[in-house]
């Protein structure tokens, strides 16, 4: 097993692609911190994983709140003694053309994705550093190389997300922290379901159209990224052997972007 006894936390893991990781890394015999706003979800999750045999434990964590993140990561602390490896990827989407965004809907997306992987980084490097190992995965998206109308803060905090690998990389590499960022195209997730009617009214088309013209159109087969293969690169990345493997990003989009 590629992760045996590895201590893992995965944020907004209750549901969705972070879900799948945690399930991906249980099964390769980690110990899986299942870390959600949705206590009673996380909670439901990890009794899932335990009964297929798993370890696994539910931490309420609201990732924009510095308090609650040291107090999740301090209870997994608690019961587990440190954190290997962190996959950051709580996240919401919310839509509009710039000029009608609310401040504080951009405020809340930005503190989400941006906020959340420096709070939950931020917490937990101290134990990497301490025990001279690591893995921090943030998750983007192929907005974090592209933009897409709509999504403004969305665009802006995954392009941030690479910024901030690239310094944890380097500041990391000498205490054999390696820092990576997932890229993911869009993934059938209630969160993209949630799109689908939004940018359909917003722009004037069919549901149908939003996701053959707009989500799919770029991909060389029409098809959806799933959360395996989300998952399976957030395997890649927790378990890569050594530093050769850091500061990059990962495209899994069918071909939606390259590079």
């Amino acid at each position: 097993m590629k992760l045996k006894d590895k201590v893992t936390l995965v944020t907004g893991a209750a549901s969705g692609i972070g879900k799948e990781i945690a399930c991906t890394y249980a099964r390769e015999g980690a110990r899986v911190a299942i870390a959600d706003m949705n206590k009673a979800a996380a909670d439901a999750t990890a009794a899932e994983l335990r009964a297929a045999g798993h370890q696994a434990m539910g931490v309420a964590m609201d990732v924009t709140s510095e308090e609650q993140v040291n107090a999740g990561v301090a209870e997994v602390v608690a019961a587990w003694g440190t954190v290997d490896v962190l996959v950051s990827n709580a996240g919401i989407q919310i839509v509009h053309p710039v000029e009608e965004f609310p401040f504080a809907e951009w405020k809340k997306m930005l503190a989400i994705h941006l906020d959340g992987a420096f709070l939950t980084t931020k917490a937990v490097l101290p134990l990497m550093y301490k025990q001279n190992s690591g893995s921090i995965i943030l998750m983007g998206s192929v907005h974090s190389k592209l933009a897409s109308v709509l999504k403004a803060p969305y665009v802006t905090a995954k392009h941030g997300l690479l910024g901030l690998a690239r310094v944890l990389a380097k500041e990391g590499g000498p205490h054999n922290v390696r820092a990576n960022v997932i890229c993911p195209g869009f993934v059938r997730t209630p969160l993209v379901d949630k799109q689908i009617p939004e940018q359909a009214a917003t722009l004037k088309i069919s549901e149908e159209d939003v996701i053959k013209k707009v989500m799919l159109k770029d991909t060389v087969d029409g098809e959806f990224t799933t959360v395996a293969d989300v998952a399976e690169v957030a395997l890649l990345f927790a378990a890569f052997p050594s530093n050769a493997l850091t500061g990059q990003s990962l495209i899994v989009s069918h071909g939606w972007a390259m590079e």
